[in-house]
């Protein structure tokens, strides 16, 4: 199997704002807003460059959504930023009516998803932003896995005719994927395998990477498959490495409930019936840890990947 390194660690917004700011060079009609998180959401940079495009809202989500969605009209591209959980739970309403619902421009840039926010929380830790946003028509959902991909996928956005949510986060961690490569709505095989598909989003597909290592010492042959794209989701690719294996796990940062692994439970349920196990947060919140703690009392680490890859081959008919 191939074997993955890296060299340095790297936080996923950080990602965001060199796309962002790349985006400042070559597209002027690309604009920010910001809710007085410039810092946190790495926008500084193109604040810093241009400013005449950089629009610091205050702590007001709605009305940044709905200005966001009015500048759209005149040929912008904005991208709004602030928490996952200040982008969706705090503003579902102006993103349903003024962004989804009319099809506008918008690209809703959210950092600190998930369980991996850390000490801040259960009220800042969001686990259902990805159900939330899928659910709205026109609405693309990309989950970024790390700094490359996350700049990639940010410059991609922007090219990108319709709404988009962009969900990534604040620890640091390994920077593997290559520059420049994102492709929306096409999966990335990570590792090609027979035993058992390992399909995972954001924070989790490192950890997808260490499981497929952890297996093949013990001789299981994992097929590692790197979904940063939600929605529209690349069914063809998961049918594909299911018809080879047999059973799959997903693996992701969010509630069982409207995540990824619910997604693929749908395309498994019409297309083709096979065993599914899951690695995600269980019908709870989460509350104050570091992220290490954090992802092993919730079962989201490479052990839990490891342990779900058996459940779903001993599965097989």
């Amino acid at each position: 199997m191939k074997k993955f390194t890296y060299t340095e660690k790297k936080d996923t917004r950080s990602g965001f704002g060199a796309g962002l700011h790349e985006l400042g060079k070559i597209n002027e009609n690309v604009v920010a807003l910001c809710a007085d998180l410039t810092g946190s959401l790495k926008m500084d940079a193109f604040k810093a460059d241009f400013p005449e495009r950089f629009f610091q809202m205050g702590i007001a989500e709605a009305n940044m959504i709905n200005v966001a969605a009015g500048m759209t009209v005149g040929g912008k591209i904005p991208f709004t930023g602030t928490f996952a959980n200040f982008s969706t739970s705090r503003v579902y309403d102006q993103i349903r009516q003024s962004v989804a619902y009319s099809g506008k421009n918008v690209k809703i840039a959210a950092s600190h998803s998930g369980l991996t926010l850390g000490e801040d929380g259960a009220t800042h830790q969001v686990l259902e932003d990805i159900g939330m946003m899928k659910m709205l028509p026109h609405m693309t959902v990309i989950n970024t896995c790390d700094y490359n991909q996350t700049k990639a996928a940010t410059i991609a956005a922007a090219s990108h005719d319709g709404p988009v949510y962009l969900r990534f986060g604040r620890p640091s961690i390994p920077v593997f994927m290559p520059e420049g490569e994102f492709e929306i709505g096409k999966a990335v095989m990570l590792n090609e395998g027979t035993d058992v598909t390992i399909v995972a989003t954001g924070h989790l597909v490192w950890e997808a990477i260490l499981a497929g290592e952890k297996l093949a010492e013990e001789g299981i042959s994992a097929e590692i498959i790197n979904i940063h794209t939600i929605k529209p989701l690349d069914a063809e690719a998961i049918l594909k490495s299911v018809k080879k294996t047999g059973c799959i796990v997903t693996a992701e940062e969010h509630q069982i409930a409207g995540g990824l692994g619910e997604s693929v439970a749908g395309v498994l349920t019409t297309k083709l019936l096979a065993p599914q196990e899951f690695v995600a947060v269980n019908d709870t919140f989460g509350e104050s840890g570091t992220p290490a703690e954090l992802m092993e009392k919730y079962g989201l680490t490479f052990n839990d990947v490891v342990a779900a890859a058996k459940r779903a081959i001993a599965r097989k008919a």
